[in-house]
């Protein structure tokens, strides 16, 4: 499958391949800017970051320390592949064209799932929220006005799509630097007496959880930066994609240690790790109770409800483009590669379908067809980042022999940190394995995994044999 590297004009619109420059460019460097940005402050962050304090105690800076610096590194390789090669299914055209049409089913549609299961849990948690403030209308209606709304924005122009997540990035950066301004004042003291590092050495120390703590943890770190891909996705549709995605990618560092690691620390510095509040309220709204901030239940209320829709927002977008893509390069049903004024609208259309049926199955299977399908979620930005290394790999040594001009971004430490990575996701799995809940996710996620690489594998196959004869 190893095709020749196609050189370009750097960072134009022409620079998309397989058929994709169909689709419009009506993203600008602000949005991609924006999107990257808000990118990483996701519901996760806000809401599931909680449940991670609960199991590891203090220890959670850590996890999300390790599990941001994975995130780094994958971020880096994305960047380096989408820079030289920008394309709308962004890793799974590069894992198709490096590895197979196994490769890059298996890595696009595990993504597609893993962003339509997204979109279901989003929107149910978003009309939760605004069945609370406006109850005469239930929570299954405002998901149904959440989904009919992103849907038809997402119809439209990719404009819209860049334009609802700039502004709702903005609220989301907004929110978390005063968050942690608030934080470090609270630290020195300013809001009444300072607390030390009673709270990370005290209620049972830094570990006070133990090794089954912190692999719970860990899960629930690598979780919330699941998402932060479809700024490569997004890349594609922009005015200049090479130089807009190696911009946002240069910058995603620092975005990572300050917005999460920065607020973890924050947190468990100034509440105590075993408060049941922090898993229930979350532990945003603790710690501005803590600090005493007016309305703080309702502040973040409305923070999380601009981040759940948000996620939403990037899920219809993201898992409607990897679709298209899959669909264009013959891995999908044809249908769904229908486009209409610059947009993939049977894709977008089929991705919000999937995510409402999932959140039906959502009320009427909660603990059966829902939890699997959240489970197997769970697991696929996994298999799509041990998939995004092994292409990597492969990728960087041939564009060093025919276009080295194009690697306008660079993974760092090649090949040894892309092996790092590669190792810290088996290590993943491990830990997973190691427990019962683990082993139903991981068998779960094999079977999809093991019947999408088996049908890109026949595909394959067929593509050989006809290349053959002619």
């Amino acid at each position: 499958m190893s095709r020749t590297i196609t050189r370009s004009p750097q960072g134009s619109p022409q620079a998309v391949q397989n058929g994709e420059s169909v689709l419009s460019h009506g993203l600008k460097q602000r949005h991609l800017s924006m999107i990257a940005l808000g990118g990483v402050i996701g519901a996760g962050l806000f809401v599931g970051s909680g449940a991670g304090i609960a199991a590891a105690g203090p220890a959670i800076v850590l996890l999300f320390v390790g599990a941001g610096a994975l995130v780094m590194l994958i971020m880096r390789m994305l960047g380096e592949m989408s820079a030289a090669r920008p394309s709308t299914g962004a890793f799974s055209v590069h894992a198709e064209e490096e590895l197979g049409s196994w490769a890059g089913a298996t890595s696009g549609w595990m993504y597609w799932l893993m962003l339509c299961a997204g979109v279901a849990a989003e929107a149910t948690a978003a009309g939760t929220i605004m069945h609370t403030w406006v109850s005469f209308i239930p929570a299954y209606g405002w998901v149904a006005i959440f989904m009919a709304f992103f849907c038809a924005s997402n119809l439209t122009a990719v404009k819209n799509f860049g334009e609802f997540e700039f502004w709702f990035a903005a609220v989301k950066v907004t929110a978390i630097v005063a968050f942690l301004v608030l934080g470090l004042l609270g630290i020195l003291g300013v809001f009444g007496s300072a607390p030390g590092t009673s709270h990370l050495t005290g209620h049972g120390g830094f570990f006070p959880t133990g090794a089954a703590g912190l692999a719970a943890g860990l899960l629930t770190a690598i979780s919330a930066f699941a998402g932060l891909e479809t700024v490569t996705i997004a890349a594609a549709e922009s005015d200049h994609p090479s130089r807009n995605v190696a911009r946002a990618v240069r910058t995603a560092v620092w975005r990572i240690a300050v917005f999460y690691i920065g607020s973890m620390a924050v947190v468990v510095t100034l509440v105590p790790w075993n408060n049941p509040k922090v898993a229930t309220d979350g532990p945003y709204v603790t710690v501005l109770d803590r600090l005493g901030i007016p309305a703080a239940g309702t502040i973040m209320q409305i923070v999380v409800l601009v981040a759940l829709l948000s996620a939403m927002n990037a899920n219809i977008y993201g898992s409607s483009r990897m679709a298209y893509s899959l669909v264009n390069r013959g891995q999908g049903p044809r249908f769904l590669g229908r486009v209409t004024r610059g947009v993939p609208a049977a894709a977008v259309l089929a991705s919000c379908v999937f995510g409402f049926a999932a959140v039906i199955a959502g009320i009427v299977w909660p603990t059966t067809v829902f939890a699997w399908l959240l489970n197997i979620a769970g697991c696929s930005v996994l298999v799509v980042w041990s998939i995004v290394c092994l292409t990597q790999l492969k990728m960087r040594r041939r564009l060093e022999r025919e276009a080295p001009e194009l690697l306008s971004v660079r993974m760092w430490g090649f090949p040894y940190l892309t092996w790092l990575a590669f190792a810290a996701i088996l290590g993943v799995f491990a830990v997973m394995a190691a427990s019962a809940d683990g082993r139903h996710q991981l068998a779960g996620t094999a079977v999809v995994v093991a019947a999408l690489a088996g049908a890109g594998h026949l595909k394959q196959r067929r593509d050989r044999r006809a290349a053959v004869s002619a």
